[in-house]
């Protein structure tokens, strides 16, 4: 839709969420080199936005990947969307058809019930940012991971199978 006059077109904006007369100095700033909140067996995870520190409505990650192939299988999400920007290297993305290789500038979008995947096979690091929304606590599923596979104990299918569906993680 075109509108004559785009000072005057209507403005459809979500409920107001802040209220009050005056503003905040709330805003969080996380620098570049501030160290990785998790080490995940191939590279680094940033929390930069959880849901906890946006009140669930969304968490951004930037997930550094190492030279070495990983990533997880191809999976869907009850209750979240998830999408994807490759800052770096070449990641291998898969939208439930098929598997591209994403190079920087690269972006998925994700909607809710979407197979999908990521991995790094390049041989060379690659880095991207993730984003789910709403914010869900992926911290617990991306430290449960790291947890359960250097653990040094036996992990039965079926218990990943129950931890992935316990974090809205549905293998396909």
């Amino acid at each position: 839709m075109t509108y004559p006059d785009p000072w005057r077109a209507p403005a459809t904006y979500p409920p107001e969420l802040y209220v009050a007369d005056v503003p905040e100095a709330a805003a969080r700033l996380r620098r570049s080199d501030a160290p990785a909140d998790l080490d995940t067996l191939g590279g680094f995870a940033h929390y930069l936005a959880t849901g906890a520190t946006t009140d669930g409505r969304y968490g951004l990650y930037r997930w550094d990947m190492g030279p070495q192939p990983g990533g997880p299988a191809p999976h869907f999400h009850r209750t979240m969307s998830e999408a994807f920007f490759v800052l770096s290297g070449t990641v291998r993305l898969h939208d439930g058809r098929d598997w591209s290789d994403a190079g920087p500038g690269d972006f998925c979008h994700v909607p809710e019930g979407s197979v999908h995947a990521f991995r790094n096979e390049s041989g060379e690091p690659a880095s991207m940012l993730i984003l789910f929304t709403p914010g869900a606590p992926r911290e617990a599923y991306f430290e449960g991971l790291v947890e359960m596979f250097t653990s040094g104990r036996e992990v039965s299918q079926e218990e990943y199978v129950a931890f992935c569906t316990r974090h809205d993680n549905h293998l396909v």
